[in-house]
């Protein structure tokens, strides 16, 4: 893509604001990256819907954590770097696993509630890829949701910081290779709520791509923006073939939207898949079984449904107390009983769907990128500690490690770099023509699920490139009117760097599968 704004403006003629921080999303990395900055500091946080509307606040199984006496920082780190199929940044890795601990108990000291055993201490459970019990998790199935709350608590209770709800992010702002602000819509009215918020930096926290995909786990917010207007603005990107399949989410043969999850606690607490006709199948394809990293157990299940002629298997946890089951997965439990499945009792339908993305916007371990000013962290970001196949419940956390890193950073240097109020502006978009941004989007999706999936082959990689392209060359001529036509164009804009890196990765690694591997 060639676009540099999407859209036609000039800061002379926006209203503005100054801020030392400006924090893209208001999902776990970017209200802790905002909670550990400096008092001292103007810092706005902008969501872009609802403050319930991230993937941080969906996420059910925890947050992986080295902190029991039978666990060390090295055992994590083993598992972590085994499960991303041996391409970890392993510095990154290191500075996760040993730096985990204490962001723990800087959650617990703001009065974030963890589950806790009668003695008082942390309870933990088992997920895909790990070798032992030491995911932490909060009210059974919904720690994102807790971990979001007590951090919204503690940024509120900050003088110096602003969320800003129903807040979009258009263009980056950067000029000589510095950082200098962020044009934004504001509130619902696009046309007449442009405004630029001029700052010292900015931290892209804005999560993943996972509305690129037909079927996906994410909230319907999560279009790959942060990433497409970084690219945009010069920042370079890294490792944007591997996108992560979830193996279990509950199968629905008909509805539109994002698709409910079915927590890998589930499998980490005795849950045995199942084929379409009661076979258990897991032992065949890997020695760990239903824990087996996610990457294996997604294609192992792809591998049995193509096998049976079905388009799902099951996932099956009747053997365990009813009591506790509707203790341990509250959410689970009563998500499922809507779909007229009681966890207890029945078998529950799933498939694998997309889920997270390991690529990004390349930072180093401080969440610095190759734009001065430019920070990233979370799912936007790419430091490598995923390798090419996230490590359950390793997400919440690295947004936690690196989002503080960034902040620590920021502290340490932000003096350095003045408030530049210079003019920029965009003149180059000639009014075009009118699109159907739904349509657009819902092509794409459907190329994403059929070409760039579970598997993968060089031929169709292609031709779903070719097609993709030529949404985005139409997108790019159109006149973008709302809020929904820049996500279209971001998602053609990520969906073709997806492609781009998975025809140039040969061989297949991790959750990247080629069928014509070399």
């Amino acid at each position: 893509m060639s676009l540099r704004y999407v859209i036609n403006f000039d800061t002379s003629k926006i209203e503005s604001e100054i801020w030392d921080v400006v924090v893209i999303g208001s999902g776990i990395a970017g209200l802790y990256s905002a909670f550990n900055l400096d008092s001292n500091l103007k810092i706005c946080i902008l969501s872009k819907g609802a403050l319930d509307k991230n993937n941080s606040y969906l996420a059910q199984g925890g947050i992986a954590a080295a902190m029991g006496e039978d666990d060390m920082p090295e055992y994590h780190f083993k598992d972590t770097v085994k499960a991303g199929a041996g391409h970890c940044n392993e510095e990154a890795v290191d500075i996760l696993v040993r730096e985990a601990p204490k962001d723990i108990e800087i959650l617990c000291r703001i009065g974030t509630n963890f589950d806790r055993n009668p003695e008082g201490m942390l309870v933990t459970t088992r997920e895909g890829g790990h070798g032992c019990f030491r995911v932490i998790h909060a009210h059974g199935d919904a720690t994102g949701k807790e971990v979001v709350d007590s951090l919204l608590r503690a940024c509120r209770n900050k003088e110096n910081i602003t969320i800003k709800e129903n807040c979009f992010a258009i263009d980056m702002l950067v000029a000589e290779g510095r950082c200098a602000g962020l044009l934004i819509a504001e509130g619902t009215d696009f046309e007449s709520t442009k405004k630029v918020l001029y700052c010292r930096s900015i931290i892209c926290a804005s999560g993943g791509i996972g509305q690129a995909y037909k079927n996906t786990t994410n909230s319907e917010v999560v279009t790959g923006d942060g990433i497409s207007m970084a690219y945009r603005a010069g920042a370079v990107l890294s490792d944007m073939e591997f996108v992560q399949f979830h193996p279990t989410v509950f199968y629905q043969p008909t509805g539109k939207g994002s698709r409910f999850l079915i927590s890998e606690a589930v499998r980490g607490e005795g849950g045995i898949l199942l084929n379409i006709n009661h076979r258990r199948f897991m032992k065949e394809y890997h020695e760990m079984g239903e824990v087996a990293p996610r990457d294996i157990v997604s294609r192992a299940i792809f591998s049995e449904m193509r096998k049976t002629g079905s388009d799902h298997v099951f996932l099956d946890i009747t053997h365990k107390d009813a009591f506790y089951l509707r203790k341990r997965f509250p959410t689970i439990y009563s998500r499922c009983l809507k779909e007229g499945v009681d966890i207890t009792r029945d078998y529950i339908p799933v498939y694998p769907v997309q889920h997270y993305f390991m690529g990004g916007i390349r930072t180093d371990m401080t969440g610095r990128t190759n734009i001065e000013g430019l920070y990233a962290c979370g799912e936007a970001a790419n430091t490598g500690v995923h390798g090419a196949n996230r490590l359950a419940s390793n997400s919440l956390l690295e947004g936690l490690v690196f989002g503080r890193r960034c902040a620590e950073d920021i502290n340490t240097g932000i003096h350095k770099l003045k408030i530049e109020k210079r003019r920029f502006f965009n003149n180059l978009k000639s009014p075009g023509k009118s699109l159907n941004a739904a349509e657009a989007r819902d092509e794409i999706k459907m190329q994403m699920d059929a070409y760039a999936g579970i598997e993968r082959n060089g031929r169709d990689m292609e031709k779903a490139l070719d097609y993709i392209n030529s949404i985005a060359a139409s997108l790019e001529e159109a006149d973008l009117r709302s809020v929904s036509d820049i996500e279209t164009l971001n998602i053609a804009c990520i969906a073709a760097l997806i492609l781009k890196g998975a025809i140039s990765r040969k061989k297949s690694c991790g959750s990247h599968y080629r069928t014509d591997s070399e």
